[in-house]
């Protein structure tokens, strides 16, 4: 398989995730394939989203994807400007605690540490669920760049440093995948470039026999929603077998999914997710005009950021 393969399925696989596990958000667990027997299913829509349609996970990733391409690299106060004006546009979801540090009136390297030190809770998703862009983008550029920038993009909203380490795991696992080599195979590696104050919460819900029925915090959180996303690639052996997997947990369906989607759209590449879903991905872009992605944008802004 042709590395562009992966990158696309990377960026476009996390996307269709999302579109796909939002209408399924806080619902019972079982309910995806309670509704599609045959574990594939399709874009369905509900709970206030239409059959295709990508939430904040995906409009974060893009936002991030673009001020890397039109910033010429990592442009932090770029990047956070351009999620306050997103969130200023009141899109349809945003995160609880995202939404307090886009709109406290904070200096873009204040604000997450100043909500963090005032409210104590800052290990949310949100910080992965957006990872796809930055991931392809500093993948070729090797483990400490890529770890690096993936904890300092997650810093911009997320004061604690748990989420930072998450969200290098992350990044360093889809470069390992885009390289066609194994991710689950990489972990421990990837535990031992994280702070050690966080490596062994990290290695619990990581390791092979951890459950996402024996999380400690519902999915929203940093642990289990990547701990259950790696839990769905390591048992099933498709794109689409994964999604349902992840989303037939519940809870935070939309982000888990998008996670899932990341990593297994790196796996398996673009060309597995199947058809029908592709089709009816899009993505509104609030703030930004009446822009709405398609699939070809999205596969044009993840070759641009892999090149």
């Amino acid at each position: 398989m042709q590395r562009m393969e992966r990158v696309v399925g990377t960026v476009v696989g996390s996307a269709v995730g999302d579109a796909l596990g939002a209408p399924f958000e806080f619902r019972e667990p079982g309910v995806f394939t309670a509704q599609f027997p045959d574990g594939i299913g399709e874009m369905c829509g509900g709970g206030g989203w239409d059959p295709g349609e990508a939430t904040d996970d995906t409009q974060m990733a893009v936002l991030v994807g673009e001020s890397l391409l039109e910033r010429g690299g990592l442009d932090l106060p770029d990047i956070f400007g351009r999620f306050q004006r997103w969130a200023a546009a009141e899109p349809k979801d945003i995160g609880l605690q995202t939404e307090d540090v886009l709109t406290s009136g904070e200096a873009w390297d204040l604000a997450a540490a100043l909500h963090f030190q005032t409210t104590g809770r800052s290990a949310g998703n949100g910080s992965l669920m957006r990872a796809s862009t930055s991931a392809v983008r500093f993948a070729a550029a090797g483990r400490e760049a890529t770890m690096t920038a993936a904890g300092r993009i997650a810093a911009l909203t997320h004061g604690d440093g748990a989420a930072w380490a998450g969200t290098a795991i992350l990044h360093e696992l889809i470069r390992i995948a885009l390289d066609g080599r194994d991710p689950l195979a990489a972990v421990p590696s990837a535990l031992a470039h994280i702070a050690l104050a966080h490596r062994t919460r990290w290695a619990t819900v990581l390791a092979p026999d951890w459950h996402p029925s024996a999380a400690t915090e519902f999915n929203g959180a940093v642990w289990p929603c990547l701990g259950s996303a790696l839990w769905a690639l390591r048992t099933t052996s498709s794109y689409e077998e994964s999604l349902a997997t992840a989303i037939d947990l519940g809870g935070d369906t939309d982000t888990v999914a998008a996670v899932t989607g990341m990593l297994a759209g790196a796996v398996y590449g673009f060309g597995a997710i199947p058809e029908p879903w592709v089709e009816a991905l899009h993505v509104p872009l609030p703030g930004f005009g009446d822009r709405v992605l398609r699939v070809g944008e999205l596969v044009g802004l993840a070759e641009a950021l892999a090149e």
